[in-house]
């Protein structure tokens, strides 16, 4: 039993020594395709069940971009927030949003919900994008 600890212990120490390395949102695929490199037989299900966990206990960012797949990245603030994400660069900036935060409260106070949670992603096209485009 101590094994599986420490090996689950040193395969998710593995997966945050590969998200340190960039600030960019990356799939779960593209994780494990760097691990691989690295020498690290580690597999896809172990990184997509570590990742959740991870993302579960606040260690890292997820969001669905806007094909769906799940991206991850380490979290920039330990607090909870949004993200910003640009449609075309894919860059992203977190925001503290509080007038979100009162107003999910709100909701779910009136319809009776407790335990809350959730997350917003906002797309757009950042400055730089947006004045390519123009």
């Amino acid at each position: 039993m101590v094994a599986t600890q420490k090996r689950a212990t040193s395969q998710r120490a593995a997966i945050q020594a590969v998200l340190a390395g960039t600030d960019e949102f990356v799939s779960a695929q593209d994780l494990h395709a760097a691990l691989r490199a690295e020498g690290s037989v580690v597999g896809l299900a172990t990184v997509y069940r570590a990742l959740q966990d991870m993302a579960a206990a606040g260690d890292v960012d997820s969001l669905r971009n806007r094909s769906g797949e799940v991206l991850y990245r380490r979290c920039g603030q330990p607090s909870h927030h949004h993200h910003l994400v640009c449609r075309s660069c894919g860059s992203t900036q977190e925001v503290a949003a509080p007038g979100v935060e009162q107003w999910a409260r709100a909701v779910a106070e009136q319809y009776g919900y407790v335990d809350l949670d959730h997350q917003v992603e906002l797309f757009g096209l950042c400055a730089a994008c947006a004045a390519v485009r123009d």
